[in-house]
């Protein structure tokens, strides 16, 4: 397994408002995130909040394209990001205990935190097609150029890894900084993630490690 201090690019917050952040994802120009109450997105190239959507925002978040899915309590809500307007329901697997939300592959995927599994359900239905377990409480989850990535948050300790979404191996870690926790997690579908700081209302870019025949960049030469 691949271990390295995660490095964090930028800081976005605390928000106006905001004392918790929990989803978070990433539409190919702004990130949204979870804020209990509402759904906030901001400009990551300035930090300036853009728009809020009053929806019940208590966990996971994710973006197929055109929808934003959004965790409120123990159901996944369809939401037109234009209009804000609710447009479908599903129950969430964990029944309330759900955290991270992504879309991938025609599905969504849920964490469940301290369960410490990931599900892979049916956006029409909610009926979970396969789960993944993880030893760590899980929170954000994301999937970029392949990679099934998720966040984890026990006490101090968190840090961002890269899962085989066969078997749940670990295959690398990015460790946070102590005390730096990880809520939410998303992929700018290239070198960083937006990782959501729970209660300290804060997001944070980190940079994902780049490859060359399976060996990060970072190491490759070491």
């Amino acid at each position: 397994m691949l271990r390295s201090a995660a490095e964090v690019l930028r800081e976005y917050g605390p928000f106006p408002g905001v004392d918790h952040v929990h989803g978070v994802t990433f539409d190919g120009q702004h990130v949204w995130f979870a804020a209990g109450d509402k759904l906030t997105a901001f400009d990551p190239a300035s930090g300036k909040i853009l728009r809020s959507i009053d929806v019940a925002a208590h966990a996971g978040t994710a973006f197929d394209g055109q929808h934003l899915f959004q965790i409120a309590e123990d159901r996944i809500q369809k939401i037109d990001p234009k209009t804000g307007r609710v447009l479908a329901t599903i129950p969430a697997p964990g029944g309330g205990g759900d955290s991270g939300l992504a879309w991938a592959e025609g599905t969504l995927w849920v964490g469940q935190y301290r369960d410490r599994k990931i599900h892979q359900v049916d956006p029409e239905t909610g009926a979970i097609l396969r789960t993944i377990e993880s030893n760590r409480f899980v929170t954000g989850v994301t999937w970029v150029e392949g990679e099934l990535w998720h966040g984890t948050w026990e006490g101090d300790e968190s840090d961002v890894r890269r899962v085989d979404p066969r078997t749940g191996e670990v295959l690398e870690r990015l460790e946070m900084p102590p005390g730096v926790g990880v809520s939410g997690l998303e992929s700018d579908g290239s070198d960083q993630f937006f990782c959501g700081g729970g209660r300290g209302g804060k997001v944070r870019a980190v940079r994902r490690p780049r490859r060359r025949s399976g060996i990060p960049v970072d190491t490759a030469s070491k």
